[in-house]
């Protein structure tokens, strides 16, 4: 019976290590490589001042990352005889970017850390918050606002870590379920709802459209076609996108492209959103008030994004014995 009881007692604290070591948390690479984040953050801010628009485009893998069978790096996989890659995927192919800076960020991490403990997956989701900051910050000292306290100010939050790479990508869901810009509402909110997101979590992540930029091939239609947009809007984006050629030009997504503000939110107001995704969100639907409300508020919009986005780096994570930790991100093991 003493050998039964204390073999029980040995499985009972197994399984609660199994389930510890099982979910996120913000402090997981404490122990294992405490410079991992400072590492990280070090690298995003370098990438943005090298290029301001980097830190959308860092943003924006994260979020096709976690859209795509949950937040596993399968993204960063390149296409192979066995992998099916998602940067060929519709909504990836010559607009996602930034892979070479995510390798950046890895190689040095990896070389801090002595070894590969930190996943692809997980730096996906730390370089989001960081170059949300790194953007936030440039923001305040380009227009010498030195007494804003990020902590009560700026968007951040703390990332919930301890996700592991997926061993395959998947290139069919990621055209599928990453959401179009040509989408109405109610198509934002299903798309949304299958990731268990709900319409708060819709109207504050769209937000992250408060900087970068998008193609012309993929605004053509709406200031060609849409009537529910400024005219003066639309004629001056003509110039830069004709009804045919100019597919790759550039025009940004609210007026302050390089700022994390709420532009993008008060541009909606007066039917000036670029895609017709964004103006989906004031068309006299069920998140108009939210819009109006960040358009004034941004605090309330800096809480409520970070509170989304630590919801969306929750989806499908894989998590103690599930996946691996690549060596290379591009590559599975």
């Amino acid at each position: 019976m003493a050998s039964q009881s204390v073999f029980i007692h040995f499985f009972l604290i197994w399984c609660l290590a199994t389930t510890a070591f099982s979910q996120l948390s913000p402090t997981f690479y404490d122990y294992v490589c405490p410079q991992a984040l400072s590492t990280i953050k070090c690298g995003v801010e370098e990438a943005v001042q090298k290029e301001r628009r980097m830190g959308a485009s860092l943003l924006r893998l994260h979020f096709h990352d976690c859209f795509v069978h949950g937040c596993d790096g399968s993204i960063l996989l390149d296409p192979s005889p066995t992998i099916d890659s998602e940067k060929l995927a519709r909504p990836n192919v010559n607009s996602t970017r930034g892979f070479d800076v995510i390798d950046q960020i890895k190689a040095e991490v990896d070389k801090v850390c002595g070894r590969p403990v930190v996943s692809c997956a997980d730096i996906l989701a730390v370089v989001a918050r960081d170059s949300v900051v790194a953007v936030f910050f440039i923001m305040i000292f380009s227009l010498n606002v030195h007494y804003i306290n990020v902590q009560l100010g700026g968007p951040t939050w703390e990332v919930e870590l301890g996700r592991r790479d997926s061993t395959t990508a998947y290139l069919t869901l990621a055209n599928t379920n990453i959401p179009s810009p040509f989408l109405d509402l109610p198509g934002l909110i299903q798309s949304f709802k299958n990731q268990n997101l709900d319409v708060g979590d819709l109207v504050a992540l769209s937000g992250a459209h408060t900087i970068g930029f998008s193609r012309c091939v993929i605004y053509r239609s709406r200031i060609y076609n849409d009537t529910n947009i400024d005219p003066a809007f639309a004629q001056s984006l003509k110039y830069i996108c004709p009804p045919t050629g100019g597919d790759s030009n550039l025009a940004p997504l609210d007026p302050t492209p390089a700022r994390f503000d709420t532009a993008y939110y008060s541009d909606l107001l007066h039917s000036r959103g670029l895609l017709h995704s964004d103006q989906a969100l004031f068309s006299g639907g069920s998140t108009d008030d939210l819009v109006t409300t960040y358009s004034y508020n941004p605090l309330a919009f800096f809480a409520a994004f970070a509170k989304s986005m630590v919801k969306m780096g929750n989806i499908e994570p894989l998590t103690g014995n599930q996946g691996q930790i690549r060596r290379n991100c591009r590559v599975v093991n």
